[in-house]
């Protein structure tokens, strides 16, 4: 029975060290994938594109943060196909999506160093007002310094970042294939990057 579970436990090991080297391997993308609720090993990496490149996002991003509002009239509703313009994941840019929440709150891009020593993060887009600490009344202004809560990609969580521009556009999470890789409540896509289906 030991030899079994010392097996198993060997096998585990294998595979999700064949992951984490294949993911090596991959060109990256770009930015701001979804918070954790997925495997440790189910991640994609960024693009080299806004101060991304080999940072590791989880697959399956959760839910939205608490308390942030339904958009009441969404130009893309939940459930609807589209087709994204933005860049922040390897194959994201023209990728088919399904609008999975959509949401009137503030957005922001951000800069950050990761509290695990990784590379400094430049123009990260998105991180929306109820991912940071304390933030006070949005919008805030350009300079301002903060703590992200947010667990997008690695080290970003309890990072101090500086804000880089807003918008109060309606913000999305999507589900998107890249890659052969099925990305659920990507977070974050402004409706400026996204596009009626092709």
């Amino acid at each position: 029975m030991r030899s079994r579970r010392s097996f198993g436990r060997f096998a585990a090991v294998v595979v999700t060290g064949a992951i984490v080297l294949a993911g090596c391997t991959d060109s990256g993308s770009d930015e701001g994938q979804t918070s954790g609720g997925s495997a440790a090993a189910e991640t994609s990496e960024a693009s080299d594109g806004g101060g991304h490149g080999g940072m590791e996002h989880p697959m399956d991003g959760g839910p939205a943060p608490e308390g942030m509002a339904s958009a009441e009239d969404p130009e893309f509703p939940v459930g609807t196909e589209v087709t994204l313009t933005a860049d922040h994941m390897e194959g994201m840019e023209g990728a088919t999506a399904t609008i999975s929440g959509a949401f009137d709150t503030t957005t922001y891009s951000v800069s950050f160093t990761p509290t695990d020593g990784g590379e400094p993060v430049t123009d990260h887009k998105w991180v929306v007002h109820e991912e940071l600490e304390n933030p006070g009344e949005a919008p805030l202004a350009e300079g301002t310094e903060v703590v992200i809560t947010a667990d997008h990609m690695t080290g970003m969580e309890g990072a101090e970042a500086t804000i880089d521009s807003a918008t109060e556009e309606t913000v999305y999470m999507v589900d998107y294939e890249a890659d052969g890789m099925m990305m659920t409540n990507h977070k974050w896509v402004v409706e400026s990057e996204i596009e009626p289906a092709r």
